[in-house]
């Protein structure tokens, strides 16, 4: 890890700790050269796992391509920059307990709407209107009326 004052390449690790959701690692770093400390974040990766298009055209998994098609859907929608790091996780993990080299768009959409239901109604109800294609009012209504089940549902129990 170079330091990002001087440029140095040796750091060493002063402290390490894991995040709340167990996903990632944070370091305190120290530059050997001129003792400058800055932190640093591991994440972990989802490596070598390709997605199969619904035309079939085959492409690699690509985290950015995933957050940004999230984030338009919790556009002007309250959630911390932590909170969307434990969202992608939780998808990231959905996918990695699938253990499969390959995964299909589908799937990966399926995951996510399960995902954003816990985490956000409106963002759910916007990806889905998306992802699932509404092409009239009725489906849109449908979709709307199984979140307000499950909410009433949940207040039973």
């Amino acid at each position: 890890m170079n330091c990002p004052v001087c440029r140095h390449k040796e750091t060493k690790v002063i402290d390490s700790r894991m995040t709340t959701d167990g996903m990632s690692i944070r370091r305190r770093r120290e530059c050997i050269e001129c003792n400058y400390r800055f932190s640093t974040l591991e994440e972990m990766e989802l490596l070598d796992i390709v997605v199969v298009k619904n035309n079939g055209r085959r492409e690699s998994y690509s985290r950015p391509k995933l957050e940004r098609g999230i984030t338009h859907s919790l556009t002007k929608r309250p959630y911390t920059e932590d909170q969307f790091g434990q969202l992608i996780h939780g998808i990231e993990t959905d996918i990695q307990k699938k253990k499969q080299r390959e995964i299909t768009s589908k799937d990966i959409g399926e995951i996510v709407m399960r995902q954003l239901r816990k985490f956000d109604k409106v963002a759910y109800i916007r990806f889905a209107s998306i992802y699932r294609a509404f092409t009239d009012v009725s489906k849109f209504q449908k979709e709307v009326r199984l979140l307000q089940h499950d909410r009433s549902h949940k207040k039973k129990t």
